[in-house]
């Protein structure tokens, strides 16, 4: 049923106010504060009939109404005015990715940070972690006489903490000219395509191909053994908002922002551009925690997915507020690390 203008109206007001003051919001409210042209009755008449709609619901008799997830669902697709963000805000956002923006592990955490801090809810990221990761740079280093630290650089990330055994009679020249060589051979490759390689393809590889194989093994294990990239940022925010006054509800909450898997499910894959997703979890998606919300954002640079973004709180979120949050971050993150 298409909702009449008045009707959104209301239902706007409704979920505005809700948001705004956690209390169940009454005709007359509505008529004395917003709508003071139309008669009360005339409100009770429309909250009645958005209620048999679906869209509110009465804790008690004499409360006023509270808006449920289909509401939410249409306030955020049709009725909600986008929010600005102020300069100050915008400064923010700026001056903490220009400083921070080495690898994908730091902005992930920076931005969930910087999103946790400026909507005031739980944040929750998640990189992806591939083979297709394209290699810059390496370079090998002493670390003993038989070992050697690998440091390889990608698109993405800095690798290493990647030690590997190499002949104790190998001299620091030969190491290093067999660092030289590696780099040649795998700039610009993928590390799925480096381990994909022979050693046999390189004449001159001076007869230390262990070492070349090495390095291969430390890359397979860097791709078997890490799982995608997981950031949580300021779980106790949840505890300001009334609704988790609740032991079992704050329970059941930090045990899915706490466990890496359920972040990953619950984030998923979003696409490619930086388009709001809005999950309400009383609408039947599993990985949401009951009367709660998630809205996320991909977000891209250079073609490359630097991962999904999110908030996650009561489903009485700010939304206006965390979606222009969750937009200009992106932005602002993409717009820095394609300039780089």
């Amino acid at each position: 049923m298409e909702l009449s203008d008045r009707k959104k109206k209301i239902l706007q007001i409704v979920v505005d106010d809700y948001i705004d003051t956690a209390v169940p919001v009454s005709s007359k409210s509505i008529t004395e504060k917003y709508m003071s042209n139309v008669s009360s009755a005339t409100i009770r008449s429309e909250l009645s009939a958005l209620e048999e709609l679906g869209f509110l619901s009465q804790p008690h008799t004499s409360a006023g109404r509270v808006p449920s997830a289909e509401a939410y669902k249409l306030y955020v697709n049709e009725l909600m005015v986008k929010d600005d963000l102020t300069v100050e805000e915008l400064d923010y956002i700026k001056e903490a990715f220009n400083q921070k923006t080495q690898n994908i592990e730091s902005v992930l955490k920076n931005a969930t940070k910087v999103i946790s801090e400026l909507t005031s809810y739980t944040s929750v990221a998640v990189a992806p972690h591939d083979g297709n990761d394209k290699i810059i740079n390496l370079k090998l280093f002493r670390f003993k006489q038989d070992k050697a630290l690998v440091i390889i650089v990608t698109d993405t990330k800095l690798l290493k903490d990647n030690y590997i055994d190499v002949p104790p009679q190998m001299t620091d020249e030969q190491l290093n000219n067999v660092g030289d060589i590696l780099a040649r051979m795998f700039t610009e490759r993928t590390v799925e395509e480096i381990c994909m390689m022979s050693p046999e393809i390189e004449d001159n590889f001076l007869g230390y191909k262990n070492v070349f194989l090495n390095v291969i093994e430390a890359l397979k294990e860097y791709i078997s053994n890490n799982e995608d990239i997981v950031s949580v940022n300021g779980k106790d925010k949840i505890l300001e908002h009334p609704e988790y006054s609740d032991v079992g509800k704050i329970k059941n909450f930090l045990s899915v922002v706490t466990s890496k898997d359920k972040v990953i499910k619950l984030l998923g894959d979003n696409g490619k551009d930086i388009e709001i997703n809005v999950k309400v979890g009383s609408d039947g998606y599993d990985d949401v925690p009951e009367d709660c919300s998630l809205i996320s954002a991909t977000y891209n640079a250079n073609g490359k997915k630097l991962g999904t973004y999110g908030v996650i709180g009561p489903s009485r979120m700010d939304y206006q507020k965390v979606i222009a949050v969750l937009e200009n971050v992106g932005k602002i993150l993409e717009n820095i690390l394609s300039n780089r």
